[in-house]
């Protein structure tokens, strides 16, 4: 951090002292340029943090460096009593498995062995009669042998009882030689069919042990969230949130899955290889042991090289989520850039090259000491089939101790994964950031409420912005069956006493009540039941028209969707489209123009009969004609309902039975359209007028262009015209 410090002093100097040279501008923006150019060169390539701005990015990253990773154990906390029999079948499957690969392991070096021996057997006779055929045929001897009357016989007598004992053993041992080589074949074949049997089944049962706890995993995670209060979603990212409900349930059904269960099989398959080449010769296996700490560092090496770069690429990921992700009720996938694949092959890349060096190493060494100890005379109870055997055991082992470190990395990831599940799992139960009261059923019932609101010296400050209060001493009443306004310039608190009436937040000071009584009282859930919201936009989800106007009352029937869509003028175009009610809409509507989704969210609203309904600038998004088609519907089902209107178009309310004018937070005037219109220098006169202006002038700007158009038109058509004259012209000429 010391030594990086004089540098960006340096570069803010240089950049300082160029802005100051009013001489040389050019040499000021080089050095300017440089200077910017060094900085990002620190940002994306400085291994410390010498940038704060850099570090603060991401306050959750600090967090979870904090964070213990949880317990191998603790993975499998939700797991029931059938998840712990599978998995427990699922190991004793897999203990099996290993046996079967060890088995392999030993058959296939005796079967190598028994042709190693073979074939050496072959090459001796065939020396052996090279060797002795000058003597045969030429009755020759080397003249470093001194024949004489006592060895002439007994050479003749070897000679001949070597030619007949070589040529019987081999005789007799080509049978015996295939009748070992196709029982060896049969048994390899045998325990290749059942290691294939036991491990597909040990991995299935694995898989649907994992996958039911995956699946309640995500039930209680999402139920957790769903819950939760505004104010804690205004204070915790949403990208943090959509990252853990997504990437890291993925981590861990990842790192408990197969990847888990292929360590364990690594694991044992180590321990049991490395048991039975010591039974085998336990000499030649503390030999080849020696080698295994090579395997383990250059895995681990390359394992930690490339666990480094993943880790900052999911941090970027991370960070990308939280600036995407700005709505989580919508919970868009923003994790198309998943680079866990793409590390991955890059680490396999890395390491296959090292990978099969150290086989070849276990070879080689493999074969020469095991060919030292079989020469030595205190040991000729080792042959060819035992060295085979122990080294194609330890090339096993090379070859699972390389595959241990992506396998490992996968479970190290899942552990980190579950301390942010587990986290926001856990914190269910904690009253502080939940909507305690969604889910009881104690509260008194709302449904027979005359339906008088009002708001009694409310206050309010958002948790998230606490030095900006926005509602001060803010009292009004909407009366029941009645439409009541609000207006008032940006930031006001025109939406912010429609959050407090929903119960998104809790006032400050001040309070709400409903004919009388505390809005504390009602249950939520009962409360917003009875509450129609239609907003500026309108969010659909991605189902059939049916199910959107359905969310708002699951068990409505076909009629009353189809009443509530005829009450918000939805029916027509519904039925005119291929597929009627049942067509997609697409993500967020997309399938559908900006008046036709603000009419279904208004048969949405309307599906259940609110008691309430409350109009958030339901049309200044929409153009004209869409907007007298949704302001008729909006007119029709505001009768009889307690509406509060929220208007930045003031024609639209001018019917108000109650206007109030907001200003910083609280009423500076109040009153139907015209007394407030006979108010001289009032607020609301101010604004009807100014939008009168904007209308005038929109007006004219839409007759500016409209009669431009017809000019080109015109003109395009006596240009298209005179075209025409002039062709005909030559066509006459041409005639004559």
């Amino acid at each position: 951090m010391s030594d990086s410090q004089p540098l960006l002093n340096a570069s803010n100097k240089l950049s300082i002292g160029s802005d100051d040279d009013d001489d040389d501008d050019s040499n000021g923006n080089k050095k300017q340029l440089l200077t910017n150019s060094f900085s990002d060169w620190r940002r994306y390539f400085s291994r410390k943090k010498n940038n704060n701005e850099y570090i603060e990015l991401d306050h959750d990253t600090k967090h979870n460096v904090k964070d213990k990773a949880v317990g191998v154990l603790r993975l499998f906390r939700f797991a029931d009593r059938i998840d712990i029999v599978l998995m427990f079948i699922a190991i004793c499957l897999n203990i099996l498995h290993v046996c079967c690969i060890s088995a392999n392991l030993i058959l296939f070096g005796k079967l190598t062995g028994l042709f190693a021996i073979e074939s050496f057997g072959d090459n001796c006779d065939h020396q052996h009669r090279n060797s002795i055929a000058p003597i045969t045929h030429n009755n020759t001897y080397s003249q470093d042998i001194e024949l004489n009357i006592f060895n002439n016989a007994s050479s003749h007598k070897l000679r001949y009882n070597s030619d007949v004992f070589l040529s019987s053993t081999i005789a007799t041992s080509i049978p015996s030689f295939r009748q070992k080589v196709m029982h060896m074949v049969h048994l390899l074949f045998i325990t290749g069919a059942l290691e294939l049997l036991i491990g597909s089944m040990s991995v299935f049962l694995w898989a649907i042990s994992v996958k039911r706890q995956i699946f309640r995993m995500s039930v209680l995670l999402f139920r957790s969230l769903v819950q939760r209060s505004i104010p804690y979603m205004d204070t915790k990212p949403t990208g943090h949130l959509h990252v853990t409900l997504f990437d890291n349930i993925a981590k861990m059904e990842r790192g408990m899955g197969f990847e888990f269960l292929i360590l364990i099989a690594i694991l044992l398959a180590v321990i049991s290889c490395i048991i039975i080449s010591l039974i085998i010769s336990w000499q030649l296996t503390l030999i080849m042991l020696f080698l295994i700490p090579l395997a383990i560092g250059t895995s681990i090496v390359f394992s930690k090289i490339i666990a480094k770069e993943a880790n900052n690429e999911l941090r970027t990921y991370s960070k990308a989520g939280q600036i995407i992700q700005e709505v989580f009720s919508s919970l868009r996938t923003v994790l198309s850039l998943n680079g866990s694949k793409f590390e991955q092959k890059r680490y396999e890349k890395e390491l296959h090259s090292t990978r099969w060096s150290s086989i070849r190493q276990v070879y080689a060494v493999g074969f020469i000491f095991g060919s030292l100890i079989m020469s030595s005379k205190s040991h000729h109870s080792l042959n060819i089939s035992d060295i085979l055997i122990v080294v194609s055991i330890f090339a096993q082992c090379m070859l699972s101790f390389s595959l241990i470190g992506p396998f490992y990395q996968s479970v190290s990831a899942a552990q980190g994964a579950a301390v942010a599940v587990f986290q926001l799992i856990d914190e269910g139960n904690d009253i502080n950031i939940n909507e305690t009261d969604v889910w009881e059923e104690n509260k008194g019932s709302i449904y027979n409420i005359n339906g008088d609101i009002e708001f009694d010296n409310v206050n309010f400050i958002y948790p998230s912005r606490k030095d900006a209060p926005v509602l001060h001493n803010l009292s009004l009443i909407a009366r029941a069956g009645q439409t009541t306004a609000l207006v008032g310039s940006s930031g006001c608190g025109k939406s912010t006493c429609i959050s407090l009436f929903l119960r998104y937040y809790e006032p400050s000071l001040g309070r709400i009540m409903i004919d009388g009584q505390p809005i504390t009282d009602y249950n939520v859930q009962q409360l917003r039941q009875n509450i129609g919201v239609v907003s500026q936009e309108p969010i659909l989800f991605g189902m059939s028209i049916y199910e959107n106007i359905r969310f708002g009352k699951v068990n409505a029937t076909q009629a009353e969707i189809e009443q509530a869509a005829r009450e918000a003028n939805a029916h027509n175009f519904i039925m005119q489209l291929p597929d009627k009610y049942e067509t997609l809409v697409g993500e967020r509507g997309i399938q559908l123009s900006g008046g036709e989704k603000q009419r279904i969210a208004l048969a949405r609203a309307l599906a259940k009969q609110p008691t309430f309904l409350l109009l958030d600038e339901a049309t200044s998004a929409l153009d004209n004609v869409s907007e007298k088609i949704v302001q008729e519907a909006l007119d029709r089902a505001c009768k009889g309902r307690t509406t509060i209107v929220i208007a930045h178009r003031l024609t639209t309310i001018q019917n108000a039975h109650q206007i109030y004018v907001l200003d910083n937070g609280s009423v500076i005037e109040q009153g139907t359209h015209e007394t407030l219109m006979a108010r001289e220098g009032g607020k609301y006169q101010a604004m009807v007028k100014r939008q009168q202006m904007e209308r005038i002038y929109d007006d004219q700007d839409d007759m500016i262009s409209i009669q431009k158009a017809k000019e080109e038109d015109e003109k395009f058509i006596f240009e298209r015209s005179r075209s025409l004259s002039d062709s005909q012209i030559v066509d006459i000429n041409k005639v004559q």
